[in-house]
């Protein structure tokens, strides 16, 4: 129920204008390497906000089935949990992720996968938060090894056309839940 009334609150937003600039999607050994850049018309205090709470994750991609914050770890950085499902051919897997996030307020975030709790041999996303013009440019680095196993000769394929699409497509509803849920101040 809360889901639908969000999404009627974020149609009556006004148009958004993420606007993504490059995309690059790697492979190099076990690892896959995204390196994306994104204006979004929204501020980078809204940006930082709407990126490290997990809670609303599910808003951005209908692949993200599960995901909250967690309370921080002994050392007070603050964790969280996601957890994605998606099929590809007949190939279907569940993607979780477990980990903590480093934070530099407004202008950085990394957050690191602990490999002991997810089903990822190694995680590591950036988002850098840069002002620009009347918005912000966010340049993001993900890069991930899956833990699990996947299919040699189409796999590698799958999952760069799936990081690709999925950035591509969740750019403007990231934008709307920044304008909707955190307001200029």
């Amino acid at each position: 129920m809360c889901i639908v009334a969000v999404l009627l609150l974020l149609q009556g937003l006004p148009a958004v204008a993420a606007e993504l600039r490059d995309v690059v999607v790697k492979k190099e050994g076990e690892r896959y390497h995204l390196t994306s850049t994104t204006y979004f018309d929204a501020t980078q205090s809204q940006l930082f906000k709407t990126l490290i709470d997990f809670d609303k994750y599910p808003l951005f991609s209908s692949a993200f089935v599960e995901a909250e914050n967690r309370e921080p770890d002994e050392r007070g950085r603050p964790q969280f949990y996601t957890r994605m499902e998606g099929c590809a051919m007949l190939f279907c897997k569940a993607y979780i992720r477990v980990g903590y996030l480093e934070l530099q307020p407004e202008f950085d975030i990394v957050a690191i996968v602990d490999p002991e709790e997810s089903n990822f041999a190694y995680s590591r996303e950036r988002w850098q938060l840069i002002p620009e013009g009347e918005g912000t440019l966010m340049i993001y680095n993900f890069e991930m090894e899956p833990g699990f196993w996947v299919p040699p000769i189409i796999g590698p394929y799958v999952i760069k056309r799936a990081l690709r699409s999925s950035g591509a497509n969740a750019v403007n509803r990231i934008e709307a839940v920044a304008l909707a849920y955190f307001p200029a101040e």
